[in-house]
């Protein structure tokens, strides 16, 4: 299988774009490389040495092909490289992306990070699940205030300015497959990156060129130029993002049992009304904050979706792993419910069984 690079008339205004994290951050950067865009990530050394040898290898289903479609870095126009967080000059970025888990960043490099990105006013796409808090911001009427304990330390992100903040929400799904190189990642869901606007005119156009430059790329495979799955969205609501938020209370933290994890599929379909019931529940308080219905996924569609992911979330898998923080959207969406007189039983037991499997990770490394 032979790949190369077509694009169209789209290097005319090549950026360079900085991205924390190697995970999702692989992707997008493979997304972004692969229509003419140079990356660096930012990820341990082992990764870092890895991807600087061999670059970043994708593998992603695509429809009517029964052979995953491998992305190799090394073949596409853009570069992707990858290094240390003390290394890295912020100054050259058009763009940051946030791809690490939330609780990584309250350690100490990375925070010093966050900070020179911060006061260098670089606009910043968060494509975390948990949102950051200057991105709350945007929300008229939100306090964030009473929203700070629901970060692994909410200070990381007091100097950022809430009008470079967006967020994209990480719905496609991909894993690090076990036992293969830590520059491998197999994408199981293709589905899109969905970002909400900057507040300036001037970063949301730099947002829909990539979009455009992503679309209209494609990859030679055979002989044959094919049109990848994972495309950047960009929306003028800022509350698109949040339609994942339904998704990761009635899946992905319902994976989280007192004695064991069980897969999202179980999760949800395990009993689909009370399911339903949560998605919904979660769904209107988006629509409280100001979300239309437009901006929100149908249950229905994600019901479908969730008969595929078949493993625990990556959430499960940490506290199962041992981990003493995880990104808490659970708390996030019980806390700004509270703000708006909402409450719910079936919320209520996902945070304290979230609680609960944190406060035994957290007795066990203290002993």
């Amino acid at each position: 299988m032979s790949h190369s690079i077509r694009y169209g008339e789209t290097m005319s205004n090549k950026k360079e774009i900085l991205i924390l994290g190697a995970s999702y951050g692989s992707l997008l950067g493979s997304k972004l490389a692969l229509a003419g865009h140079d990356v660096h990530l930012i990820c341990l050394p082992d990764e870092a040495n890895a991807i600087n040898i061999d670059g970043v290898i994708v593998r992603m289903p695509v429809r009517d092909r029964a052979e995953p479609v491998i992305i190799d870095s090394k073949t596409l126009s853009g570069k992707i490289s990858a290094g240390h967080p003390r290394s890295v000059d912020v100054e050259r970025f058009d763009l940051v992306a946030l791809a690490m888990q939330e609780p990584q960043y309250r350690h100490d490099e990375i925070r010093a990070l966050l900070q020179r990105i911060a006061l260098a006013g670089k606009p910043c796409m968060s494509i975390m699940n948990m949102p950051p808090l200057p991105y709350l911001k945007r929300i008229p009427g939100l306090d964030c205030n009473v929203l700070r304990e629901c970060y692994a330390d909410a200070s990381v992100w007091d100097d950022f300015d809430p009008a470079l903040v967006t967020l994209c929400s990480p719905d496609p799904q991909a894993f690090r497959p076990p036992g293969e190189a830590s520059n491998v990642l197999q994408v199981t869901l293709p589905t899109n990156f969905k970002a909400a606007r900057f507040e300036s005119e001037e970063h949301t156009r730099m947002l829909r060129q990539l979009e455009q430059d992503i679309l209209h790329a494609t990859l030679e495979v055979d002989g044959e130029a094919i049109s990848l799955p994972v495309k950047l969205r960009v929306h003028d609501s800022i509350f698109v993002p949040m339609a994942k938020w339904s998704m990761l209370l009635t899946g992905n933290y319902r994976c989280i049992q007192r004695e064991q994890m069980i897969s999202i599929r179980d999760a949800v379909h395990g009993d689909v009304s009370a399911s339903k019931r949560v998605y919904d529940w979660v769904a209107l308080l988006c629509t409280s904050l100001g979300a239309d219905k437009d901006d929100l996924v149908p249950f229905s569609k994600y019901a479908m979706a969730a008969r595929g992911l078949l493993q625990p979330s990556s959430a499960a898998r940490a506290l199962d792993n041992g981990a003493a923080f995880i990104e808490r959207v659970d708390m996030l969406v019980r806390n700004i419910a509270l703000q708006k007189g909402l409450s719910d039983p079936s919320i209520d037991d996902i945070v304290d069984i979230v609680e609960f499997r944190l406060a035994q990770n957290r007795m066990r490394q203290a002993s």
